[in-house]
């Protein structure tokens, strides 16, 4: 049987690892408290920047935080800091590439003097706004797209920006099932036998 020698390409190797992942998540990283999963997207005329500069992913997943600080910030009016374990995803169901971001953000956040603020609703369409404002200035400043580009996209009826976040976990054993999901293979049992 092939083996890629722990090197996430083949669904075995990959599968032990998300299981020792998932562990290690649920003891060092996940808080207890509820939790959502937030998928930040962006439109396909942009996906090209970060196809010849992986470097952008890392980036780009720094927009996605500030985005979900902010609507924090909004939300409660307060300055406060939310649990967040971030994934870059690079592929699509179809094995395209297709980048985007998977979030385990907590449902709220302490302030400066360590008090949990509790937020329960969502608002994708307001927190996406904050995402597609952080990815515009990101292009921007790398001098990949220009204003009349932005005011474009924005004009469309669908930008091809979204978020979700209705996915939650109410416990610890939820949050890693979802902690797994993120960290998934582009190659699954699945597909390989199909």
């Amino acid at each position: 049987m092939f083996s890629c020698k722990t090197r996430g390409f083949c669904p075995s190797c990959h599968a032990k690892r998300r299981e020792e992942w998932g562990e290690w998540m649920q003891e060092e990283l996940i808080l207890d408290a509820p939790h959502r999963q937030a998928v930040f997207t962006i439109p396909k005329m942009l996906r090209i920047f970060f196809k010849y500069n992986r470097s952008l992913l890392s980036s780009l997943c720094l927009c996605g935080r500030e985005a979900l600080v902010k609507y924090f910030k909004a939300s409660t009016r307060k300055e406060i800091t939310p649990g967040i374990i971030a994934v870059i995803q690079s592929f699509g169901s179809r094995m395209n590439f297709h980048p985007h971001l998977h979030f385990l953000v907590t449902e709220g956040g302490t302030d400066n003097e360590g008090r949990f603020h509790k937020v329960t609703s969502f608002n994708d369409s307001l927190l996406c706004r904050f995402f597609t404002r952080e990815v515009f200035l990101l292009l921007l400043r790398k001098q990949l797209i220009n204003q009349d580009l932005v005011e474009k996209i924005l004009l469309w009826q669908h930008t091809g920006f979204n978020v979700h976040s209705k996915v939650r976990a109410e416990s610890k054993e939820e949050a890693k099932r979802i902690g797994k999901y993120m960290i998934r293979p582009i190659l699954g049992n699945a597909k390989l036998n199909s």
